[in-house]
């Protein structure tokens, strides 16, 4: 089973702010696309894979704010397929019910949060009674926890390693660290190793060819490549071109000795059995 661990369904003017918008389209120069997503061509694009989990992003530092309850709506339409995550700003005061509100009623199954763009440091209180809760109620978290085109934020609080403390306190919580925690990519791959209940996902990774290839080759040599999950991070990307990139991540050193990624480890990671991994395969 061929699983999309991370894409996004937002809509311009409604959900994303202008800054946020404004940062997207520097950061990408003039290989800029527009970022909005159209519900139809997200379903499209989805067709590539079995299942695929469709985030909620709620994080009022940058400018971003998608309800909850749009997501379910859009997942409940295609329950075959898509698995809806809610998002929670650990700012407010009523976070924990938030999410407790988005499980129980809504029906979505995990949780969707980023440090970096929420403005909270992972040990901040009010970070870890969200987890918290997260793990009583049994619900993966994916987090964004590494770089961003934005500009309002702070690098201080993106390391992967500043995890460490919540894998510790919450060991049954399971954990995918998006992108690699690029540019901590070995920072990342060293923490997933030390603890079984986290993962990360190759989502976004392949535009920089280079270090998408030394990275799925540190995993090798760590042993980690089975704890890599797949995604795409649409609209960014689609799961499509993904799949394709990752399948032909051995050709920047054709004609070198440097070493290969076997061709069945890639496929593995492509069909990885991420819903059993993360406690989804009931869904």
């Amino acid at each position: 089973m061929i699983v999309d661990v991370h894409t996004h369904v937002w809509e311009r003017g409604k959900h994303l702010g202008e800054e946020f918008l404004r940062d997207a389209q520097v950061a990408a120069g003039d290989s800029y696309r527009d970022i909005a997503v159209d519900l139809d061509e997200h379903w499209e694009a989805m067709q590539a894979v079995d299942r695929a989990v469709v985030l909620g992003f709620r994080a009022r530092h940058v400018g971003v704010l998608v309800p909850n309850e749009y997501v379910a709506d859009y997942v409940r339409q295609h329950p075959e397929k898509l698995i809806g995550f809610c998002s929670v700003d650990p700012q407010d005061d009523d976070a924990v019910e938030q999410l407790e509100h988005a499980v129980r009623s809504l029906g979505l199954r995990g949780l969707k949060v980023g440090p970096i763009y929420q403005n909270v440091h992972p040990s901040d209180p009010r970070f870890m009674r969200l987890l918290t809760r997260a793990e009583a109620l049994d619900v993966p978290v994916l987090i964004h926890q590494g770089a961003t085109f934005c500009a309002n934020v702070s690098l201080e609080l993106a390391n992967p390693v500043l995890l460490q403390s919540i894998a510790l306190a919450l060991p049954r919580l399971r954990m995918v660290i998006a992108h690699l925690g690029h540019p901590w990519i070995a920072e990342t791959l060293v923490l997933i190793r030390k603890h079984r209940n986290l993962y990360s996902d190759i989502s976004a990774l392949y535009y920089r060819p280079w270090q998408f290839y030394n990275a799925l080759v540190a995993a090798r040599e760590y042993g980690v490549l089975d704890r890599l999950l797949f995604g795409s991070d649409y609209p960014f990307t689609t799961p499509a071109s993904s799949m394709e990139a990752l399948r032909r991540v051995n050709e920047v050193v054709e004609g070198t000795n440097l070493p290969r990624i076997p061709e069945g480890k890639l496929e593995e990671l492509i069909h990885r059995d991420t819903l059993a991994l993360l406690g989804l395969d009931a869904c």
